[in-house]
């Protein structure tokens, strides 16, 4: 069988194995349902809430861009923090050694983290349905939020490989969640961002957290809540547009950082990462 294909089948394989024993680890029940609750709890009490100038729900209009933020959560820092957990305790040095060993890791790593983020959202959405007015679930909303979703996560998923790659300490993450918790704050997950400045509004459109919130909104909100958007529309062509374009931008970056990663790695590396956090640690 070709090389390639057995790296991926493994990677699948790895993935898979690792997407059914998070069902069992405390810590990653804790990601799947703590999020969920404090989420689900703040919707709640903005159900009766209405967005500025309309009737509509505002708890309604913010769920699809929460979902939007998870997914970019998800795909940054989820693939990001684990590449970097995971090349200090040695797993990346050990997958190096075995031939195309980090492909068949990168398959295993994104199909993991994107069932966990189709698991965290499907476990956010199905309940705000039953206590949210305004959410439209027909077929063809489904099929728009499963296009977002795939596109999305292609989007994001590579740009979290590269940015695990380039940061060697997971105590450095913090420098990748600082600038993502400020493009949540322009990007209109929370309020339209009409009222921001211009120059603001470039920024937020040039971000993929922009536009998957906005691909989510169209997915679930009625069409008449497009006026509250930028331009007065969902922009399905731009959406699909600058995802793709972040999406290409990934899966070019990342092979290349990630071989560089792989070639620098070694066991001393790794025994010099390992002393110095033990050295935090005592």
């Amino acid at each position: 069988m070709n090389p390639i294909m057995v790296a991926v089948r493994a990677g699948l394989f790895r993935g898979r194995t690792e997407l059914r024993n998070s069902f069992t680890n405390a810590q990653d029940l804790w990601t799947y349902f703590f999020p969920t609750v404090i989420l689900l709890v703040v919707m709640f009490f903005m159900r009766d809430a209405t967005v500025p100038g309309t009737g509509f729900s505002l708890g309604a209009r913010t769920l699809p861009g929460t979902l939007g933020m998870g997914l970019v959560f998800s795909g940054l820092l989820g693939v990001g923090g684990q590449l970097t957990v995971e090349r200090e305790d040695g797993t990346l040095l050990r997958a190096k050694a075995i031939p195309n060993g980090m492909l068949g890791y990168l398959i295993g790593k994104i199909v993991a983290i994107a069932g966990m983020a189709v698991i965290g959202l499907l476990l956010q959405l199905i309940p705000a349905m039953f206590f949210l007015d305004g959410l439209h679930l027909g077929l063809g909303n489904w099929l728009t939020l499963l296009l977002v979703l795939v596109v999305g996560l292609v989007a994001t998923l590579p740009l979290g490989a590269v940015l695990g790659a380039v940061f060697d300490n997971p105590r450095n993450m913090g420098l990748i969640s600082l600038p993502v918790m400020g493009a949540v704050a322009i990007s209109g997950i929370f309020y339209p961002i009409n009222g921001l400045p211009g120059w603001v509004q470039g920024i937020a459109e040039a971000l993929p957290i922009y536009w998957l919130g906005l691909g989510m909104r169209s997915a679930l909100l009625p069409d008449n809540m497009a006026a509250v958007e930028l331009g007065h529309s969902w922009r399905h062509l731009e959406t699909f547009g600058m995802l793709g374009l972040w999406a290409a931008l990934g899966l070019v970056l990342a092979p290349i950082v990630l071989r560089r990663m792989a070639r620098r790695e070694s066991g001393s590396s790794v025994a010099a990462r390992r002393e110095k956090a033990m050295q935090r640690i005592s």
